[in-house]
């Protein structure tokens, strides 16, 4: 593994705003002053709300913003079949389930129990359990559709000893940058999806997957995905990657105090380009919202 490799990896869903360009910055900059590499991934998994024409904006963007990476880019979409195979080694340790259950049943199910009512980082946790085998098999040949669920459980007891130890490093974002280890929760997440039958892998999968393949050695991106990195450490165990370190950097907001959204046109980079507004203009807007506080920041940075 390479001493420093980063990477910046929106989905093209829509134009990317100020705070995207907070990020991918941070990762460009932390790059370039490591002397290290900068990637470029494309995160177009959701194949019904991606389009290629957000992508070449994307494309188009960051080039204005002055950012170089390497080519070629990776496109999820293009490499399914890479996340089927390490789905298929999470199937083989017994460490996925099917889950037939809709959404509307799972949030009921959740509702009537209330010892189960726990939020954690993606809403309301489910823990579930595999059905009969000949229930299962009903099911899959009546083609009904699911979803394949980490077991917590099985994880549990997979990692066994191992399980207390788990823990992810993190890293200051700010220069000189401290160290330090922080314990992995994985089950914030309860029996989180990993696939679906008609979507072949989740975010955290592909993610996990590509993080590994492209040799990334420090993750750097928003404090909304901080307790992803106690999921991410328990699958990259799991399939046997190595670990990155991760470093959090803060989300921008407008004045209202709400994170900016592809739905803040006025925020979006093309908008602010067509107005005359130059990259170093960018970066002085980046840094009057830090100096204002106009920041979400789970701290620890």
């Amino acid at each position: 593994m390479e001493d420093f490799v980063t990477r910046f990896a929106p989905s093209p869903t829509g134009g990317l705003h100020l705070g995207h360009a907070y990020a991918a910055l941070c990762a460009f900059d932390a790059s370039q002053a490591a002397g290290g590499r900068f990637l470029l991934r494309i995160e177009d998994i959701d194949t019904g709300r991606c389009k290629r024409e957000y992508e070449t904006a994307i494309y188009d963007d960051l080039e204005w913003l002055g950012l170089e990476w390497e080519h070629p880019v990776r496109r999820q979409s293009e490499h399914f079949q890479d996340f089927h195979a390490a789905l298929e080694r999470l199937i083989a340790a017994g460490l996925v389930y099917r889950c037939f259950k809709t959404r509307k049943e799972v949030m009921a199910e959740i509702a009537s129990a209330p010892h189960l009512a726990v939020n954690g980082p993606e809403g309301p946790i489910f823990t579930g359990a595999p059905l009969p085998p000949s229930k299962e098999k009903r099911l899959v040949e009546d083609g009904q559709p699911f979803a394949w669920r980490l077991s917590m459980a099985a994880c549990r007891k997979a990692l066994a000893e191992r399980r207390d130890a788990l823990s992810w490093r993190e890293e200051t974002l700010q220069s000189p940058h401290t160290c330090k280890d922080i314990s992995a929760r994985p089950e914030l997440f309860g029996d989180v999806v990993i696939a679906r039958k008609d979507a072949g892998t989740s975010y955290h999968l592909a993610a996990v997957h590509d993080d590994a393949l492209q040799g990334i050695t420090h993750v750097i991106r928003g404090v909304d995905l901080r307790a992803a990195a106690g999921l991410h450490r328990l699958l990259q165990v799991l399939l046997g990657y190595d670990a990155p370190v991760y470093r959090h950097h803060a989300l921008l907001t407008g004045s209202d105090g709400k994170r900016y959204a592809k739905r803040d046109q006025s925020m979006t980079l093309s908008h602010l380009r067509g107005t005359g507004c130059q990259p170093e203009d960018v970066r002085a807007l980046i840094a009057a919202h830090i100096a204002r506080g106009d920041i979400v920041d789970a701290g620890e940075r």
